[in-house]
C-alpha cells in the first residue's frame, strides 16, 4: 500500500512530484483538516496551516516539510512528543528578500532624495537573510550595524552590536528574526513603545520577517507623531486582515511577497519534497522543480552617461522588480490580501537578468556583478 501525502495545493512546482511514489491529496491550506490527515504520512504545507495538536492528534502523520523559512505554524514540542519529525526551508528564498529590500531602500531613497552611501542601516538577525540584506548594504556604501544575540553567544567576537546601538545609530533598521514568543531572544512586539521611544535618528523601519516583530499601535503613534521617518511592511500582525490605519500610514506596503520571487519559491518546494524523499527512503533525493516561469524580458540596457553610481544601480534592481506596484495592489484592495499572495505574478530574482551597460565605470559594473547580475558586454 502507497503511504500517503497531503500537500497544500498552493505549493508551485510539485504537482506530480511525488504521485508516482505515493498517494498524493492536494488541498488548500484552510482545508486541511484533523480528518482529512488522519490516515497521512506526511504533510508538505506552508505558513497558513497550523500544525498542533488540533490538527495531528491521533493521526498517522510522521513528517512535516513545510516550504517556507518560517515554522512558527508548526507547534514543535507536540510534535516533539508525538514523534512527528519535521523540517523547514531554511534560506529558500533569502535572495527574494535580499532584492525586496534593495528595491524598497531605492524607492524610499528616489522619493526621499537620500544617498543610500551616505546612511547607516542596522540589521536586526542576520542569518540567511540578513547576512544577504547586510552584504548587499556593503557594496552599496552604507556603514552596516548588526545585531543577532544567538550569533553573538555563539561566535563572540566585535561584529555584533547591540539593539540599543541601532536605536541610537541607525538612519535604517530592517528585521530578519524569527517570531520568538518567550525566551531570551523572544522577537514577538520587539519593536514596541519603548523600542520607539529610544530610536535616535527617526529612522525608517522595515519589517519583512513576520508581522508580529512590530506592535502595530506602538508604530501607527510613532508615525504619528514623527519619531519614524516612516515605515516599510510587508509582514503584518492579524495577517489578512491587516490594520488599515497603518496601511494608510505605510511608506510602502505590500501583501507578505518580499520571498515570493519564482527562485525561492521554486527553492523552498525543492527542499520539502527532497526532505520527503530522504526521511521515507523514496529515491527522489535529487529531484528538482521544473518550468519555473520567467519574466518577459530579462535584459536590462543601462546608460550610465552623466549618472551617479547609485542611480544606475537603482535602475538595474528596480528593472528586475517594481515594488511600487506591489504596493498599489495592496492599497487598492487590502481585503484581497490573500489573491494578491496566491496570484502573485512571475518576479525573478537578480541572477536571472543580464546587463548590457553603456558607459559604466568598471567599478559599478563590479558592483552589478557582486549583486548577482550577468554583464554581457561594456563600453568603457
Amino acid at each position: 500500500m502507497k503511504m500517503k501525502i497531503i500537500i497544500d495545493d498552493k505549493i508551485p512546482y510539485i504537482k506530480g512530484a511525488l504521485d508516482g511514489v505515493a498517494e498524493v491529496v492536494y488541498m488548500p491550506g484552510s482545508k486541511t483538516t484533523p480528518e482529512l490527515v488522519k490516515d497521512a504520512d506526511a504533510l508538505i504545507t506552508r505558513t497558513r496551516t497550523i500544525c498542533n495538536e488540533h490538527l495531528l492528534a491521533g493521526s498517522s502523520v510522521k513528517f512535516i516539510a513545510t516550504a517556507t523559512i518560517g515554522y512558527d505554524h508548526i507547534d514543535t514540542e507536540f510534535c516533539d512528543k508525538a514523534g512527528i519529525a519535521w523540517t523547514n526551508a531554511p534560506g529558500c528564498n533569502a535572495k527574494s528578500v535580499e532584492q525586496y529590500i534593495a528595491a524598497a531602500l531605492f524607492t524610499w531613497a528616489g522619493r526621499t532624495r537620500k544617498k543610500l552611501s551616505e546612511l547607516t542601516i542596522g540589521v536586526v538577525g542576520v542569518g540567511n537573510v540578513g547576512s544577504k540584506v547586510a552584504r548587499f548594504s556593503e557594496i552599496m556604501g552604507m556603514k552596516v550595524l548588526l545585531n543577532d544575540p544567538p550569533r553573538e553567544r555563539l561566535e563572540g567576537g566585535n561584529q555584533f552590536v547591540s539593539l540599543e546601538v541601532i536605536r541610537k545609530q541607525a538612519d535604517i533598521i530592517t528585521f530578519h528574526v524569527p517570531l520568538n514568543l518567550s525566551g531570551e531572544d523572544a522577537t514577538f512586539h520587539l519593536v514596541d513603545r519603548d523600542f520607539l521611544a529610544g530610536l535616535g535618528r527617526k529612522p525608517l523601519l522595515i519589517n519583512s520577517c513576520r508581522g508580529e516583530v512590530a506592535d502595530s499601535l506602538a508604530v501607527i503613534d510613532a508615525i504619528k507623531t514623527n519619531t519614524l521617518s516612516g515605515f516599510i511592511a510587508d509582514c503584518w500582525e492579524d495577517e489578512p486582515d491587516i490594520n488599515l490605519e497603518l496601511l494608510d500610514l505605510c511608506t510602502i506596503a505590500t501583501p507578505h511577497i518580499a520571498g515570493y520571487s519564482r527562485d525561492g519559491k521554486a527553492n523552498g518546494t525543492l527542499m520539502s519534497v527532497q526532505a520527503v524523499s530522504r526521511f521515507f527512503g523514496l529515491g527522489l533525493d535529487n529531484w528538482q522543480p521544473s518550468g519555473v516561469e520567467m519574466p518577459e524580458n530579462t535584459l536590462v540596457e543601462l546608460d550610465g552617461s552623466g549618472r551617479d553610481e547609485e542611480a544606475v544601480i537603482a535602475e538595474a534592481v528596480l528593472a528586475t522588480y517594481n515594488i511600487e506596484a506591489d504596493d498599489r495592489a495592496l492599497r487598492n484592495s487590502p481585503a484581497r490580501f490573500e489573491k494578491l499572495r496566491g496570484d502573485y505574478p512571475v518576479r525573478r530574482e537578480f541572477t536571472s537578468f543580464t546587463i548590457t551597460p553603456v558607459n559604466v565605470p568598471d567599478s559599478t559594473i563590479n558592483k552589478l556583478r557582486q549583486i548577482g547580475f550577468n554583464i554581457k558586454s561594456h563600453d568603457s
